[in-house]
């Protein structure tokens, strides 16, 4: 078992027998264990046809694993106390579990069986799947989930991304026992798994735990490749519907992750529309001019995509004044960039935020550790974090500004014809 350190949070790089990497924080101040984890893939992986396989699978894992079937799995979580949970979006499947230390064992044989031996049972997958459908067919008039499925059109094209990975009623229709078992051979395999797990457990125990719930894997995943997609910018999607308001969302170019102008982009994101009530847009479109309740910008962050989006809702009769002054403020972040003012309080805020949103309890920092080794960063990036955002520059911001906010974006409008 290797183990190497982040001062931090005293982050462990801990090494199993059967191999398997995971980050632990061993923290005894309280008697819970909390492991989150995420399983590379996601609904990219769906088969043509098949789209919504992987989110109905995250529907099964609880209902029935191993020996136990839906009622008697679900009983024996609730007399742990377990929480357990599984999601999943483009890139990835997320699952966790959080218990008391007393209980950890047992929990954790509970979670190994969902993870390597889930039944998948004919009634359970009626079930869940009527569910979803449910779902799916109150959704298919609300003209945000149609305007959203456009606007994933008009900029992905024919790329998994622009797929609707909830599936439709029609898709998970076809899905059967068969498919959800190869998709989950497939996926689920040591190589492709990140972990993170806080509480009160040593390094050793740690890897006793990883290789209790994963270690009976197999050993490498059999993933469809994924080629980068190409943002088709420039054009517009516009869903018309009699609502008292009209919903505005602007797509620009992004910044990897991995990218050396990532901070820069982040901080120029910050002053431009990030959280709070001190941004740019903010300022403009609702302090001043009362066009709008919230008003907000975000770097949209995948595996093989980047986006910056800007989204409002207004007046139907405001709508065109609010894309101006959106416009408007895009430009003159291009133009000019940031003050030097501004950049030092998106440093101190984005600095000062970390702990606050990232680290407020075991599900979250485990959560966070997960998330560090998704993004493919070092161990010790907590550590050097605050250096990186300081040594930002007012240059490097405009010229990071420049480059993503310049090109003509992708427009959705939702709301009335005529405004």
């Amino acid at each position: 078992m290797g183990i190497t350190t982040a001062s931090a949070l005293n982050i462990e790089n801990v090494t199993s027998k059967k191999g398997i990497h995971g980050w632990l924080v061993e923290d005894r101040t309280v008697p819970v264990v909390a492991i989150q984890f995420s399983i590379g893939g996601g609904t990219t992986q769906d088969p043509e046809g098949k789209e919504g396989l992987a989110n109905l699978m995250t529907g099964l894992f609880d209902e029935g694993a191993g020996d136990f079937d839906s009622q008697s799995f679900q009983g024996r979580l609730d007399d742990l106390g377990a929480e357990m949970a599984f999601s999943v979006n483009r890139d990835r499947m997320r699952g966790s579990m959080k218990v008391l230390a007393d209980n950890r064992k047992e929990a954790f044989n509970l979670l190994a069986l969902a993870v390597q031996k889930p039944r998948f049972d004919d009634d359970a997958i009626d079930r869940i799947r009527e569910q979803l459908v449910a779902e799916l067919k109150a959704s298919e008039k609300d003209p945000k989930t149609i305007a959203q499925n456009r606007l994933l059109t008009l900029i992905y094209g024919k790329h998994p991304y622009a797929r609707r990975g909830e599936g439709t009623p029609e898709t998970l229709t076809s899905i059967n026992h068969d498919d959800l078992v190869k998709a989950h051979h497939n996926m689920f395999a040591r190589d492709n798994i990140h972990i993170g797990i806080v509480g009160p457990v040593s390094p050793d125990d740690a890897a006793t735990i990883i290789d209790q719930i994963f270690g009976d894997l197999p050993e490498k995943a059999v993933l469809q490749k994924v080629e980068e997609a190409k943002l088709n910018l420039g054009g517009m999607a516009n869903v018309n519907y009699d609502l008292p308001q009209t919903s505005l969302m602007l797509v620009y170019p992004g910044i990897k992750r991995n990218d050396p102008d990532f901070f820069a982009a982040y901080l120029m994101n910050y002053v431009l529309g990030g959280p709070g009530l001190t941004s740019r847009l903010f300022s403009e479109v609702r302090e001043k001019r009362g066009l709008a309740y919230t008003v907000g910008s975000s770097l949209m962050l995948y595996d093989h995509s980047a986006s910056l989006a800007i989204s409002t809702g207004t007046r139907s009769s405001e709508a065109q004044k609010t894309l101006a002054t959106i416009r408007n403020e895009v430009k003159r972040m291009a133009d000019e960039g940031v003050s030097e003012q501004e950049l030092e309080d998106a440093k101190s805020y984005v600095i000062g935020s970390y702990a606050v949103q990232n680290m407020g309890s075991s599900s979250e920092i485990a959560a966070t550790l997960v998330g560090l080794q998704d993004e493919k960063l070092p161990i010790d990036y907590i550590d050097q974090r605050r250096a990186l955002i300081e040594a930002v520059t007012r240059d490097q911001v405009k010229a990071i500004a420049e480059k993503l906010l310049r090109p003509e974006p992708a427009l959705l409008v939702i709301g009335p014809s005529k405004g």
